[in-house]
């Protein structure tokens, strides 16, 4: 039995063990338990650092191993954890901080850095069928998102300061489990990509707060891999999550 706690880790491993090498250091001390779903094999590391680990049969969505991942955990915060973020010693505690003096954040997440410390547009507005199709086919070659879409990437904003957001990229997200009971969870339909876009949705229409918290630095490895190449497993794996988050929330098909 699952004693109770205050912050949970949960990461998904897809045969990252190089990366858990660093990741699970950084943030084991910075929570109270850890769990570690591996979805392939050759997903552990040499060593666990105190995290309790899942094994999978089979590999499962990786929404769905993220909600194995909460459901094996009991504390009211929970770390979603990529295993290639790194958080900086007291990331995990300043955004549970900030989560305590707001009791409607539902969601909270970080500035993110990639490793040689370039800043991530981590912070995004929510998504648009018109901003969907250039971002995800041939057509970002004539205008490429982030010269075009700057308001959607959030490209002109860099506060300092906590500031209410849409959505954050998943690699690093602390949730409040009351938000998650409430709805439900991580959808396990997305594969992969969009998963976060739709829970922070779905967090939305319910009334949870979703806050950047930039005092909260974590480094992630940004390989943008549906952005750089048009046609590849995991650009199928993102059209299936749009397809997926439109046909759920119809309504966004307005939104220009």
């Amino acid at each position: 039995m699952v004693t109770a706690s205050s912050v949970s880790g949960a990461v998904v491993s897809h045969g990252h063990a190089r990366e858990l090498a660093s990741s699970l250091p950084a943030l084991a001390p910075q929570v109270d338990e850890l769990v570690v779903v591996a979805n392939l094999p050759g997903s552990l590391p040499s060593e666990l650092h105190g995290a309790r680990l899942i094994e999978n049969d089979r590999p499962v969505s990786y929404a769905a191993n993220l909600n194995v991942a909460i459901a094996a955990t009991s504390g009211e915060l929970v770390v979603a954890c990529n295993p290639d973020a790194v958080p900086a010693p007291d990331a995990v505690s300043v955004l549970a901080s900030f989560m305590g003096n707001h009791p409607r954040c539902g969601v909270a997440g970080p500035l993110m850095l990639d490793p040689d410390g370039t800043w991530q547009p981590s912070r995004r507005r929510f998504p648009t069928v018109v901003g969907t199709l250039v971002r995800r086919t041939p057509l970002r070659r004539l205008f490429p998102p982030l010269e075009r879409q700057r308001a959607h990437y959030l490209l002109d904003e860099r506060p300092t300061e906590p500031v209410e957001a849409d959505w954050m990229l998943g690699g690093f997200l602390v949730l409040r489990r009351t938000m998650l009971d409430e709805i439900g969870g991580y959808d396990s339909g997305f594969r992969m990509y969009g998963e976060e876009i739709d829970l922070c949705y779905r967090a939305a229409r319910a009334g949870w707060e979703r806050w950047y918290v930039p005092g909260a630095v974590v480094r992630h490895r940004w390989d943008r891999l549906t952005d750089e190449r048009l046609f590849t497993r995991r650009t199928l794996w993102h059209w299936r999550g749009m397809l997926r988050f439109v046909r759920k929330h119809p309504e966004r098909l307005r939104a220009l």
